[in-house]
């Protein structure tokens, strides 16, 4: 009987942990195609335009990981419908490189329309770049 009881509290634990993780609708990722690799260590700001006013409030800052991936833009719950932009400071990616390029920055606007989840990546190279709404 102990054995079933903690084996329960065990399954209960984990659904818990589990149901508690946030989930977030907004990924993005940059791959540096000129080298085949992720792009670690780069600032990525995101925005959101607000309708009335017709200017961009900045939602949140991150860095990209070591993969290049930033998973975790938009908890899931605290999100809205709208447009927003992400913009990819690249100046300091290619810098650290010692890469000549030419966009200091990327800016990509979309709209989420729904509660389904968004991924906004880049391909980059120095002298130009990709997106596309990926899964």
């Amino acid at each position: 009987m102990k054995k079933i009881i903690l084996s329960l509290l065990v399954t209960l634990a984990a659904f818990t942990t589990y149901a508690q993780t946030p989930k977030y609708l907004l990924s993005s990722h940059i791959l540096d195609i000129s080298t085949g690799l992720p792009a670690p260590g780069v600032n990525v700001k995101l925005e959101k335009l607000d309708k009335t006013s017709n200017l961009w409030t900045m939602i949140d800052e991150k860095k990209t990981d070591k993969n290049g991936r930033i998973p975790d833009f938009l908890e899931e719950n605290k999100s809205e419908k709208g447009i927003y932009k992400l913009t990819f400071l690249v100046a300091d990616y290619f810098k650290s490189k010692k890469t000549e390029s030419f966009y200091p920055f990327i800016e990509v606007v979309f709209e989420i329309k729904n509660e389904k989840h968004y991924h906004v990546p880049i391909t980059l190279s120095p002298f130009g770049y990709s997106t596309y709404r990926g899964n």
